[in-house]
């Protein structure tokens, strides 16, 4: 199968609100009655205020998964310097796992910050991610253990960065 990234089109906004709500909730990373929820469904908006990329089955253009992406200083980073990118809401539909979308879209984000004259990327992931973080470190992002922070009390969340 080959995987196009690209900038998420209107017509892509609903496939990615919905992939995202069912990798986190589905996957039992974000609980159902979470407020966060409303947030990972509405892609219209992460992709409005952020960047919103795409993995799309180059064939028929059919939605694979999606990453939220956000200059450091900007709305949608949460840990990120001014001068680093960050990924967020990072999902995969089900029916696509294990083909590589996971990583094409952490590729194409590095490739974005690189694009910005960025030094880097920071971005926070939950300790229970697991599959996640071996996509990480496969593209040569490092545990910094000294910025992991909790967002709200119970919720601790592990960093990674990469210096370019």
């Amino acid at each position: 199968m080959d995987i196009l990234i690209r900038r998420a089109l209107p017509q892509d906004l609903a496939d990615a609100g919905r992939i995202t709500v069912d990798s986190f909730v589905g996957d039992g990373f974000t609980r159902p009655d979470s407020p966060y929820v409303e947030l990972l469904r509405d892609a219209g908006r992460r992709a409005r205020e952020a960047e919103l990329l795409v993995a799309v089955d180059a064939s028929d253009q059919q939605v694979l998964g999606c990453v939220t992406f956000a200059a450091g200083g900007t709305e949608w980073a949460d840990i990120a310097t001014e001068r680093e990118g960050e990924i967020r809401m990072l999902a995969t539909a089900a029916a696509a796992r294990g083909r590589g979308v996971g990583e094409a879209l952490v590729r194409a984000s590095v490739a974005r910050s690189r694009e910005l004259g960025l030094a880097g990327m920071a971005f926070s992931t939950q300790p229970t991610m697991t599959t996640a973080h071996r996509v990480y470190e496969r593209v040569g992002f490092l545990r910094t253990p000294e910025r992991d922070w909790s967002p709200i009390p119970g919720m601790n969340l592990m960093v990674y960065t990469m210096v370019f």
